[in-house]
């Protein structure tokens, strides 16, 4: 991966926020990666996978098939979900992501939800008059944290989409679309 040389200060994806382009070689080691045939390939790939979450729209609900299978006392068998899963994460991987750098001087937009398996959220802000994304960041829910209702769901999503980008709390011109009214 080269790195272009402009920066920005947004922390809130644990790196700086970077404009990347990926060499020929990672991308063709991306689109050729074989189908994992134990835990061990599987795991490999899914490490590649998280460590570029935040370029990946929904990635919680697209690498969750993948996500069963590492769970203990479950048998590695791939299915078709799991094929399907992992053939749309290489391409995620392998397209061009669509995101903007940071302007700390425009309010910032968070969108969060949450869904029976994730919870997820969506930092945007308004550009010549069109929502442009920022950063993603979704996360699966624990065994337990799936029995929670919707309304503590979705209240887990909004707490940890504020840990997710801990740099919100420096800006103060955020405007949150989730209802707080649980809050």
């Amino acid at each position: 991966m080269q790195v272009l040389p402009e920066r920005s200060q947004l922390s809130g994806t644990h790196h700086l926020c970077r404009r990347c382009s990926y060499g020929p070689r990672k991308l063709s080691a991306v689109k050729n990666w074989k189908r994992p045939e134990n835990l061990r390939e599987l795991r490999s790939f899914l490490g590649l996978c998280t460590y570029y979450r935040k370029f990946v729209k929904g990635f919680s609900n697209i690498a969750r098939p993948l996500h069963k299978l590492t769970e203990s006392k479950q048998k590695f068998q791939w299915t078709k979900e799991c094929e399907d899963s992992f053939l749309q994460l290489k391409e995620a991987l392998t397209s061009s992501p669509i995101l903007i750098y940071p302007q700390p001087d425009k309010p910032f937009i968070l969108d969060t939800d949450a869904s029976n398996e994730s919870v997820g959220a969506v930092l945007s802000q308004e550009i010549d008059g069109q929502e442009r994304v920022v950063a993603y960041w979704s996360k699966c829910l624990s065994k337990p944290e799936r029995n929670y209702c919707v309304t503590r769901k979705r209240a887990t999503g909004y707490c940890e989409s504020h840990r997710a980008f801990p740099s919100l709390s420096l800006w103060p011109k955020i405007s949150s679309t989730y209802p707080i009214m649980p809050l």
